[in-house]
């Protein structure tokens, strides 16, 4: 798959990617890519064509915490991995960590999601 070439004019699109566990959190750090649930893929893909950047956000489902962040560097294939089992994931996607830190979301609670009735970020 293609890298985004610079669109600028775009907008960027943020996305808080939700894991059931760390390992999986782990498992994206180390080989660069991500899995999500195929209900996702056809809203992050379009996000990757039509936006200038798309930053991924991660949580551990029940931590309190972000453990970081990265960017979408392609977009979703049609090609699952095995890295998580069979955990209904759809294609894998390559993803570059920029920032792998456990922030907690008392820290975040500032921000609001407008699209989400002004609930806090989490």
């Amino acid at each position: 798959s293609k890298s985004p070439s610079p669109r600028p004019n775009m907008s960027v699109r943020y996305f808080i990617m939700k894991s059931s566990n760390l390992q999986n959190i782990d498992i994206s750090q180390q080989k660069g890519i991500w899995s999500t649930t195929p209900s996702n893929e056809q809203k992050l893909n379009r996000a990757f064509w039509e936006s200038s950047m798309v930053y991924l956000i991660f949580s551990v489902q029940g931590s309190g915490h972000f453990q970081g962040f990265a960017r979408m560097a392609s977009e979703i294939g049609c090609e699952k991995s095995q890295d998580w089992g069979s955990a209904g994931f759809g294609g894998v996607f390559k993803v570059e960590w920029i920032r792998k830190e456990s922030i907690a979301f008392q820290f975040a609670h500032h921000l609001l999601n407008p699209w989400n009735d002004n609930k806090k970020v989490q």
